[in-house]
């Protein structure tokens, strides 16, 4: 981190900042602006000092706490942060942000001997403090911010994104999921002086997550990927996805540009967002396969849309699981690139990164570079290749959507093609249907279909339903597949491991590679 004091954190986050120390009889001390007056001029020389240090870091583990860092006490489910300030101070750490007034024995635990003094700030919520410092490095730096959001591909976008940006610019992007409330912040504390392009991924369940999200990194360049059927147990139903997400159009900065997904139904209605008229990204509507990338009605693109203001796929030739390539139509002219992401979708995120590395001024040969050296993360459509078979690990979250994506490229394998799919979560009062229609789809794409968990036995009935003759098992849990594994998968297999991240398919992915 640069610049940052602890005096700018006090003021961002509406916090009281204290002192607090030992006398040398063992008697506690603690200052704040009501009492200060009565502290000698070691005293106010010392909270003086404190508002002007720089901080090194922020952190909320305190593991990671060191040398000039602020911790950021969290009271979670399993354990409270609050019971570590006395330990991040003995590792180096200059602050601590408190939601509760902290005694003697809260600040330096069980040290009974001078131990100086320790500077922490009482703070209303320290979920929310943390965004609001977020808010004001990202202000102290001043540099862009790339927003990505939509309900299926928010990752690989970003990705996507990043590779093409990394190119020119020194780029700073979203590790992991970190998408949150808590994550987003995490990621902008990462950021240093010589960064030049900061690209957020802003994940929503509910509705206002968006509005705090985007408060906090009031992007100047926005990518939405697609509005599908995700958490619609809090958003109800597409529409209410699609109110969610757009709620970042109102918290833009000045002169902000937009990328939509031109092959969405209910993002192609978008006129106007953030003062502006959107740039759309997609496939072209003719090519096949195309119906895959909106979870509504089949739409045209490009249609009538002005050519200046989209970035398009015109041709996509299939190379099994090594990727695609693909011809991409730009108002700067047209190029064609090798995607090392195999599926028509990563055609779509090869587009959005074009139009957003053509609004930075890069040249098409600069994005055809990035869009080439992009790679996956773990969980997210990565191949793993063993010894005897093939393993797709797309493990870290699903909706009907990214599942239907996901099969599509698996029904491409050579050799037998096996699904490992468990449940999908958030999905309302259509949970059921959802999973019977994802499992009717997914009886076109495999040979042989493995479901597991509760609401997954939909999935399986919809498969058998839909072809009789196909070989399909389901278990109630993961432990149960795992008993029967070496009997359902066999040596040659391609294996598409898929499901909501609170099945924890990741101990499906190790015990098969």
């Amino acid at each position: 981190m640069q610049g940052l004091t602890i005096g700018m954190i006090e003021e961002a986050t509406g916090g009281m900042l204290h002192l607090s120390f030992q006398n040398e009889d063992g008697s506690f001390v603690d200052l704040d602006r009501t009492n200060l007056s009565m502290a000698d001029a070691r005293g106010m020389e010392a909270y003086e000092r404190t508002l002007k240090t720089e901080v090194s870091s922020i952190v909320t583990d305190s593991r990671k706490a060191q040398e000039g860092s602020v911790f950021g006490a969290i009271a979670g489910a399993r354990s409270d942060g609050h019971d570590y300030i006395p330990s991040v101070f003995r590792q180096g750490a200059v602050c601590a942000l408190s939601e509760r007034l902290l005694d003697k024995k809260a600040v330096f635990g069980e040290d009974t001997a001078f131990a100086g003094v320790r500077a922490w700030i009482l703070v209303e919520n320290t979920i929310a403090a943390l965004g609001a410092i977020a808010k004001c490095y990202l202000d102290l730096l001043r540099i862009p911010v790339v927003g990505i959001t939509g309900s299926v591909g928010k990752t690989s976008t970003k990705e996507m994104i990043a590779s093409v940006l990394s190119v020119r610019f020194r780029t700073k992007k979203t590790e992991g999921n970190f998408n949150n409330e808590l994550g987003l912040p995490l990621t902008v504390f990462g950021l240093e002086k010589e960064d030049e392009i900061a690209v957020l991924e802003m994940g929503v369940s509910h509705f206002g997550d968006m509005t705090t999200l985007a408060k906090i990194a009031r992007p100047g360049r926005m990518v939405i990927t697609n509005i599908g059927t995700c958490h619609l147990e809090f958003l109800k139903d597409r529409e209410g996805v699609f109110r969610a997400k757009t709620e970042v159009f109102d918290y833009m900065r000045p002169g902000s540009s937009v990328f939509l997904n031109g092959n969405d139904d209910l993002l192609r209605r978008v006129s106007e967002a953030a003062g502006s008229a959107p740039v759309f990204f997609g496939v072209d509507s003719t090519l096949e396969g195309v119906s895959d990338l909106s979870a509504g009605s089949m739409i045209a693109y490009p249609a009538d849309l002005p050519a200046k203001r989209c970035v398009r796929v015109t041709s996509v030739k299939g190379l099994g699981f090594e990727g695609s390539a693909c011809t991409i139509e730009t108002p700067e002219g047209t190029f064609t690139a090798r995607i090392p992401v195999p599926g028509i979708h990563n055609c779509s995120n090869a587009a959005a990164a074009t139009a957003v590395g053509l609004s930075f001024g890069m040249t098409l040969e600069e994005i055809r570079k990035g869009i080439e050296s992009a790679q996956t993360i773990s969980g997210r459509f990565r191949i793993r290749k063993t010894e005897d078979k093939t393993v797709i690990d797309d493990c870290y979250n699903a909706n009907p959507v990214s599942m239907k994506s996901s099969l599509m490229v698996l029904s491409q394998a050579q050799g037998r093609r096996c699904a490992v799919l468990g449940d999908m979560g958030e999905l309302g009062e259509e949970e059921v249907l959802l999973h019977e229609k994802t499992g009717a789809f997914a009886a076109a794409c495999v040979d042989h279909l493995i479901t597991i968990g509760p609401l997954s036995r939909a999935m399986y009935e919809a498969a058998r339903k839909a072809a009789p003759s196909l070989s399909v098992s389901w278990y109630e849990s993961v432990e149960a597949f795992l008993e029967h594994a070496g009997e359902e998968i066999r040596a040659g297999d391609t294996v598409l491991v898929k499901a909501s991240h609170f099945m924890q398919f990741d101990r499906i992915v190790e015990a098969l590679t």
